[in-house]
């Protein structure tokens, strides 16, 4: 059936997902490859770039096409696809141009800071660079907000977690506050009469790369001829479904933390390799929220990587890798990687303490955009909060406190809480899993993985975007986001 309208659209996106290619591996290349002195030039590239795929997204023709669109016979996928469309065209036209541009640099240039900075721990140094980042991001949250009638921290968390309000946050945040420092206790207490063999290195970090690249091949399914592994200052995954860009980061001292952060980005780059090819280039091809997305990373690092049966697959690889010793026997690799141990950073965080982190951070940054604090108190609140909730003093160690995740410096403030809501969908998907397959963890120990890469591919990876996030859950568990399976999971691997 004819549908002219509708098709010159999906040509504009297919013309902006090419630029947002673009996009996406120069950004990978600022991060693993570029020289220390091309900063300047590519952040002004890449904010002339973001002014050039803004005007595409506020496009102001584009309103009057949607609605002309919609009144074609469009199958279900278009029209989730239009939806999409719209959704794109009010975020874009709540932001003027130069303030697109503004922000673009200013982040960039607080980034490239950031990375020598934090090494040092020059807060003072970042503070400068930090505080115009701050602006911007507000000025962003009050056009946000303006626009969508939203609360200025609401406005900034939909973008990334389409529908997710404070409210509800503080709803699902507060229930973990309660009960955390308890669960915490608990297992230290009980975690306290096991002994753990230290791992005995150095372990030469080719040998590192090549373990991970095994077990993402081999075991994880990664496709590497649709994607790469480098190093970075910080992990992340980026480019695009046909040419992923995944980094992690090693040292010789230890190997557990960067093989553990390598599966994480493995979970984030299957997701991406597997959203549906015929819609690539539509918006309604994307994930459906950053927290759906870490639901993946964590679905593979937390409730894979870390439960026995998969413990005893990466065992011999281990030994291959590095020789044989007693802390590689599995029992004693399983006791290393679901250790609790209240800790300073968050990305080498256990899943116990990991959403304290998360509730710091959240309650620090809504604070920033709101206006009740300002880059001058953080390291206060910081400080305050570390103690509150992991009983933890931080004070004047800035290198391993408000200095240590990039989002701030990116301006990425509402992504937070994508972090702990993906740890709860991943638990609420394998109580899903295991319903349905009750077998599973006896699988994955025979190293049988595909009935659970099967069940993530058509319940999450190729639905993509076509349905909201709570009705994406309904269709994959039977309900909406449950908070109660991720204290479930918790409770039955380290008190069980």
């Amino acid at each position: 059936m004819s549908t002219p309208v509708y098709d010159e659209l999906a040509a504009h996106c297919t013309r902006l997902h090419h630029f947002e290619h673009l996009e996406s591996i120069a950004y990978w290349d600022q991060a693993a490859n570029m020289p220390s002195k091309g900063n300047d030039a590519r952040a002004a590239a890449l904010g002339e770039m973001a002014a050039l795929m803004h005007r595409m997204r506020t496009d102001a023709t584009l309103p009057d096409r949607i609605s002309r669109a919609e009144q074609e016979p469009l199958t279900d996928t278009q029209r989730a696809n239009l939806r999409e469309i719209r959704r794109g065209w009010l975020l874009g036209n709540a932001l003027p141009e130069p303030l697109v541009r503004e922000l673009t640099r200013s982040r960039m240039r607080c980034e490239h800071a950031w990375r020598s900075q934090r090494p040092a721990g020059d807060w003072a140094g970042l503070a400068v660079n930090l505080r115009e980042v701050l602006r911007l991001a507000r000025e962003t949250a009050s056009h946000l907000s303006a626009h969508s009638g939203l609360a200025k921290y609401d406005a900034m968390i939909d973008p990334y977690e389409p529908g997710m309000t404070c409210a509800t946050l503080d709803r699902v945040f507060g229930d973990v506050r309660r009960w955390l420092p308890g669960l915490i206790e608990q297992v230290i207490a009980r975690q306290a009469t096991r002994p753990v063999i230290e791992p005995l290195g150095p372990f030469p970090i080719d040998k590192q790369r090549a373990l991970c690249e095994r077990v993402m091949c081999q075991l994880l399914g990664f496709d590497f001829d649709g994607g790469r592994l480098d190093v970075s200052t910080h992990p992340f995954c980026g480019g695009v479904p046909e040419d992923v860009r995944m980094t992690t980061r090693f040292r010789e001292t230890e190997f557990l933390q960067s093989l553990m952060a390598t599966i994480h980005e493995t979970g984030h780059g299957r997701y991406e390799q597997g959203r549906p090819r015929d819609w690539l280039s539509q918006p309604v091809s994307q994930a459906r929220s950053m927290g759906i997305h870490e639901s993946q990373s964590l679905s593979f690092e937390m409730q894979l990587a870390r439960s026995r049966g998969f413990v005893g697959l990466i065992a011999p690889m281990i030994r291959a890798a590095f020789g044989d010793q007693p802390a590689f026997e599995v029992d004693n690799l399983v006791r290393l990687v679901t250790r609790v141990k209240r800790g300073l950073i968050r990305v080498e965080a256990d899943e116990v303490t990991y959403p304290a982190h998360i509730i710091l951070r959240y309650e620090i940054e809504r604070a920033l955009i709101e206006g009740e604090a300002e880059v001058e108190d953080i390291p206060t609140l910081w400080d305050t909060k570390m103690q509150e909730l992991l009983g933890l003093d931080t004070r004047g160690d800035f290198r391993n406190g408000p200095m240590q995740d990039v989002h701030w410096p990116e301006a990425m403030f509402g992504y937070f809480p994508s972090y702990s809501l993906g740890a709860m969908y991943a638990a609420q998907w394998f109580a899903a899993m295991r319903k349905t397959m009750p077998d599973l963890d006896a699988g994955i120990a025979r190293g049988e993985l595909a009935p659970l890469f099967g069940w993530l591919r058509d319940n999450i990876w190729t639905q993509a975007s076509l349905w909201s996030t709570d009705e994406l859950t309904r269709r994959a568990t039977g309900e909406t986001l449950n908070p109660a399976f991720f204290k479930a999971h918790l409770e039955a691997r380290y008190l069980g």
